[in-house]
């Protein structure tokens, strides 16, 4: 069937139009993160859940809770702690001794967008109750299933494992995450921007809504269009298999969910781009936060100081481009 890439590209410049200025009223807020900013949108628009890592206060809640208000969305900020209980993010069944029966009371997961502060530094059974929502996008409550409104999204901080008081997250939990993004420490001028930007005791930033959760949605079908020519799904899938080949460095490879992120966040890149097709250079470009957490290494690659984004980085050198 002919492609015609003319009229994608149309409906994608069209369509496209309201990130200029998601990214302007971000701008307000947040100085630099350019790369942060623009891998939200990328999991907004994919409808892939993202894992924000990095140091306390590198803006991570500040640019979620942010967009969440330019999306008009509903939006719940949960703060996880070693004493949580699933319950306390689900919901649970409440009983009446007057009527002898059990009433329902949803919990903060009912929203749109969710940003799970600090995942790790709650135990892996309340990590656990996120598992069913992130991929089926229900929620069960004893005998009775709800279906989440969509988009629902989840976008989780967390501190580098090396700290105080954290648990690591399960290999389940952590590869129903689209993307896994690294945050690094702003440039001194970026810095300075910071400081004059946010230095004041009572100063508050209003940023104005862009646009609603319908249309999220909308703009969906159009990133859904985006072409992706049959050579670069090979390629995709070639990159993906390679992780899985016997290597004394790796544990285990990537899953297939890693093929089906990886293309689904390449079109939404092409999309933010303003393309209406996929080039290999965005498989190259989104790759790694699409494929650094699915990879374990072994205590091999840890003896020679080797981490998954340099197993990652090997692939993407060796693996043909079409």
């Amino acid at each position: 069937m002919k492609v015609d890439i003319n009229s994608i590209n149309e409906s994608v410049k069209k369509e496209s139009a309201f990130l200029k200025k998601i990214t302007d009223e971000m701008e307000k807020v947040i100085v630099g993160q350019k790369y942060l900013i623009e891998r939200l949108m990328v999991g907004i628009l994919a409808n892939g859940h993202v894992l924000i890592e990095s140091v306390p206060g590198l803006a991570k809640t500040l640019s979620v809770n942010t967009l969440s208000r330019l999306i008009n969305a509903k939006f719940h900020r949960l703060q996880f702690t070693p004493d949580l209980l699933p319950a306390d993010l689900l919901g649970t069944l409440i009983y009446n001794p007057k009527t002898g029966d059990f009433t329902i009371k949803k919990g903060p997961l009912f929203a749109n967008i969710i940003l799970a502060d600090e995942i790790n530094r709650a135990p892996s059974k309340v990590q656990s109750a996120l598992l069913e929502a992130m991929q089926e996008k229900q929620i069960t409550i004893g005998d009775n299933t709800f279906k989440l409104e969509e988009p629902f999204l989840v976008f989780a901080t967390q501190n580098p494992i090396e700290q105080e008081g954290t648990y690591p997250l399960s290999e389940a939990q952590v590869d129903r995450f689209m993307l896994k993004i690294n945050i690094t420490y702003p440039t001194p001028a970026e810095e300075l921007g910071i400081l004059e930007r946010m230095a004041f005791t009572d100063k508050k930033i209003e940023v104005n809504a862009v646009i609603n959760p319908q249309d999220i949605v909308r703009v969906r079908s159009v990133v859904d269009s985006v072409y992706i020519d049959d050579k670069i799904k090979k390629y995709v899938v070639d990159i993906v298999t390679e992780t899985r080949k016997p290597n004394p460095l790796i544990r285990y490879g990537a899953s297939p969910r890693a093929t089906i992120n990886l293309t689904l966040a390449a079109k939404a890149y092409a999309f933010i781009q303003g393309r209406g097709y996929v080039l290999p250079q965005d498989i190259k470009d989104i790759g790694m936060d699409v494929l650094r957490h699915r990879i374990l290494v072994s205590y091999e690659a840890r003896a020679q100081e080797k981490t998954s984004e340099d197993i990652v980085k090997k692939i993407f050198e060796e693996v043909k481009v079409p």
